[in-house]
């Protein structure tokens, strides 16, 4: 019995690791991010959204007692002192104000109202996520123009043990998700330059430990 229970422990630990170096090796058959000569095509028109926990700054012009501050809710709303949930979660400020102009024309005539936004938390659909080998693996409001240096700043780098030339950049296009190669190791380790990408909203990237 003890026979048959050790060839079965050898039979699990040979798929595992069978598995595990056909992991590795599909990676290398990624194809390679990319930083774009311009950014316009990309993200150069990109607009900030509104998301849960932002602190929005309202200001009613005439009106000091409608202004003030407000604190999105987890549920992307926010409450007034005339009205108690209005959804903002997912839209720039400039249409915050548009909608903000419409709810309180029912109580005052020609409402002009100014947004703008404190903290920059945004949307979790347009947040940027780091995961495994970080130093401080976590999600990040995405910026205008960001790079994956810029990121692993954010993130503190990598940690000692991580594979970086085999970490993954996992961005959705036309509603499929779609994996690319970066090399962090030479990014981070080797001051390379050359293997610094482009960063759109939503990109996860994937640092895996490597295996002595």
């Amino acid at each position: 019995m003890k026979v048959k229970r050790i060839q079965g422990i050898r039979g699990v630990l040979l798929a595992a690791v069978t598995f595990f170096l056909s992991a590795c090796g599909s990676s290398n058959s990624l194809p390679s991010a990319t930083v774009h000569d311009s950014l316009t095509t990309s993200v150069g028109n990109y607009q900030y959204l509104v998301g849960p926990g932002d602190s929005l700054t309202i200001f009613v012009w005439r009106n000091p007692e409608l202004s003030g501050s407000f604190l999105v809710r987890p549920d992307g709303m926010i409450s007034t002192s005339l009205v108690e949930d209005i959804p903002v979660s997912g839209k720039t400020p400039t249409q915050v104000a548009r909608d903000m102009e419409q709810v309180l024309g029912q109580f005052i005539r020609d409402p002009i109202v100014t947004v703008s936004v404190a903290g920059f938390v945004g949307p979790y659909s347009e947040q940027v996520r780091v995961i495994g080998a970080a130093v401080n693996p976590r999600a990040v409001s995405y910026r205008q123009y960001m790079t994956m240096l810029d990121l692993m700043i954010q993130v503190g780098g990598l940690t000692d043990f991580a594979s970086g030339n085999r970490a993954q950049l996992v961005r959705t296009v036309d509603g499929r998700q779609v994996s690319y190669r970066v090399r962090l190791d030479d990014l981070i380790r080797d001051g390379d330059i050359r293997a610094n990408v482009d960063i759109l909203p939503g990109d996860i990237v994937i640092i895996p430990q490597a295996w002595f």
